[in-house]
């Protein structure tokens, strides 16, 4: 918000070098002026005293003559419009905004962007995030949700902040869960279809099933190979029967995903990959990266051995099994390629995967680079960590073979509670949905009992979604925590509700008004302590915004949308606003309501969570 000043000061300091034949600096550094309740910038000259005394021989010690220039400098920047003072502090220009004025730009800016408020011009460049990367034929986990939540929420920050982004999805579609599935469908469901809800359930249940009987039924193992030798033949009774049903788990897949607000411009699919990578694999070998020990032993890459490491940093990693079959390796190498082949122009192409697969995600970057791709560097691993889940979210659930193809680290942290992990057990996302709702419809029903019947289930479904989706964004993406639902539904902590609440409290407000004033204000009284620190949290919001793109983190678009609720809330009980002293006190709060309204929007949405108008 304090752009449009920084230009103009910094054009009246460039013109006075130019007149004083001053050198200027490499680049300009801007810094927070010390003060509460106040606005404005400091700029050290240091490197224009320290370029000059350079340039002229000049006989003055550096921080005496940035003291000289910081106060000559004063007093002409002193004159500018919208500037309250200018003074020297030790080798610093100091600038102090009118905060009347600057008050009135950062309403009048939010409400003349509306939801454009926080985004950044768009810079024509491109990036593609890969998340969710479910696999087929199973159930759609608790395990998955942080991964999609925070794939969505990156996008949509990197979005605002200018970039063009491709959603991606990579869906395991083939591989030993598959033919197991398939397996027990042709042996006990043979015809059967699934609900027209609810597709991933009943998946789920039939892929449990096998597990379940093969573990009982060891002997029957012998069938399941069978059918994985038609796969291998492709046998088309087997591929048209693999069609449909995998069409089945990818309709229960866009149903989640319908009820998460999240949707993918690009569908890679493994089976897609499986021929390439097998291809791929002996180009590897005939250039040296790759080790062929078949038929006794695997395709291998010895990265450390390869780039002459004696400390393990890559390692040895497998890339091909013994007996020809793939592996993830196999597949995600010419993943990569594909990716790069449909949009060569990516400066970025993000894989939101688990923590634990982050050596692994290293081996194939690596081996991409030692292949030769020039845009192996722009490949980047957002790793997150699982969820734990209280006891009463898990149920009992059948160990399976988890199909680890790609290494956990080995130093990896245990996790002591259970976790939300897809590839262990049936903990499944409608039973998550359902507490979840029921919770927050009770609170619905306490705060707001009044409210008509549909418009309580739109809001519970708005307040347990944005429970679920803040707790797995507030937090470091690498830390393992345990969902808490108190905390979820907390509306005096760190936690959704509290943001969406103070949503509500606004648009109360404005209702109670009448509407929001049209005409720009510049308040006249003494703002309150209270409307300093709203209008700060405002005003900070675009820079939290680009924050949050260049680092891949939501947690910054969290803890500013918080700390913007409890700002927001301090105001509301100091300051009034339909019974302030004057009309132009009035307005200008009701401005700032509204304004505070947009932006908590704007936040809420950069998180995928809904901003209620009641509750």
């Amino acid at each position: 918000m304090l752009d449009a000043l920084q230009r103009q000061v910094l054009d009246q300091i460039r013109a006075y070098l130019a007149e004083h034949d001053i050198p200027e600096p490499r680049e300009w550094r801007f810094a927070p002026v010390p003060g509460e309740g106040v606005w404005g910038f400091g700029l050290p000259l240091f490197p224009v005293a320290a370029a000059e005394v350079r340039a002229k021989g000049l006989r003055v010690p550096v921080p005496q003559r940035a003291q000289e220039l910081a106060a000559d400098l004063a007093r002409q920047i002193q004159t500018l419009d919208g500037v309250q003072r200018a003074e020297a502090v030790r080798g610093y220009l100091n600038v102090y905004v009118d905060p009347h004025r600057f008050g009135q730009q950062v309403v009048d800016t939010i409400l003349q962007q509306g939801p454009e408020f926080g985004r950044a011009p768009r810079r024509g460049q491109r990036l593609m995030v890969e998340f969710s990367q479910p696999n087929t034929h199973k159930a759609f986990h608790v395990g998955h949700l942080r991964n999609v939540i925070l794939g969505e929420s990156v996008c949509r920050i990197l979005d605002a902040a200018g970039y063009d982004v491709v959603r991606a999805n990579y869906l395991g579609d083939i591989g030993w869960h598959v033919i197991k599935w398939l397996w027990n469908y042709l042996t006990y469901h043979a015809g059967e279809e699934p609900p027209a809800e609810d597709k991933t359930v009943w998946i789920s249940q039939l892929y449990i099933e096998a597990n379940r009987r093969l573990k009982e039924n060891p002997e029957l193992e012998p069938q399941v190979r069978a059918l994985f030798r038609r796969w291998e033949e492709q046998d088309p009774e087997l591929v048209a029967l693999w069609e449909k049903t995998r069409q089945w788990s990818i309709e229960g897949f866009e149903e989640i995903y319908r009820l998460l607000d999240v949707h993918f411009d690009r569908v890679y699919y493994e089976s897609e990959m499986e021929e390439p990578g097998k291809a791929l694999v002996e180009e590897l070998i005939a250039k040296g990266i790759a080790r062929d020990l078949r038929p006794e032993g695997p395709v291998i890459v010895p990265l450390d051995e390869l780039l002459g490491l004696d400390k393990p940093t890559y390692r040895t990693y497998v890339v091909l099994r013994s007996d020809g079959t793939s592996l993830y390796a196999t597949k995600d190498l010419p993943l990569a390629i594909q990716k790069f082949r449909e949009y060569p122009d990516l400066v970025r192409s993000i894989y939101v995967i688990d923590v634990r697969q982050s050596l692994y995600m290293k081996q194939i970057f690596k081996t991409l680079e030692l292949m030769g791709y020039e845009w192996a560097d722009r490949l980047y691993h957002l790793a997150y960590e699982l969820v734990l889940l209280p006891a009463n979210l898990v149920r009992e659930v059948v160990e399976v073979d988890l199909e680890a193809e790609a290494p956990a680290q080995e130093d990896s942290p245990k996790p002591q509670a259970k976790a939300a992990s897809s590839r262990e057990g049936a903990v499944l996302l409608d039973q998550l949905f359902r507490e979840a709702r029921q919770r927050a419809r009770a609170i619905v029903d306490e705060k707001n009992p009044a409210l008509p019947e549909e418009a309580k289930e739109r809001v519970a479904w708005q307040v347990a979604l944005g429970a679920l989706k803040y707790s797995m964004l507030a937090r470091e993406n690498t830390r393992f925590f345990t969902f808490d639902w108190d905390q979820a539904l907390d509306f005096n902590g760190n936690a959704s509700p509290t943001i969406q609440y103070a949503h509500v409290r606004c648009a109360s407000l404005l209702r109670k008004a009448g509407g929001v004033p049209e005409e720009s204000v510049r308040p006249a009284h003494d703002l309150h302590p209270a409307e300093v620190a709203l209008i700060s949290r405002l005003a900070e919001f675009p820079g939290v915004v680009l924050r949050a793109a260049e680092e891949f983190k939501p947690l910054h678009i969290t803890n500013a949308a918080f700390a913007l609720a409890r700002a927001f809330n301090d105001f509301y009980d100091r300051c009034p606003v339909l019974a302030a002293d004057d009309p132009a006190t009035r307005d200008f709060r009701l401005r700032l309501v509204a304004a505070t309204k947009q932006a908590l929007a704007n936040a809420l949405h950069l998180l995928g969570i809904e901003a209620p108008e009641v509750m």
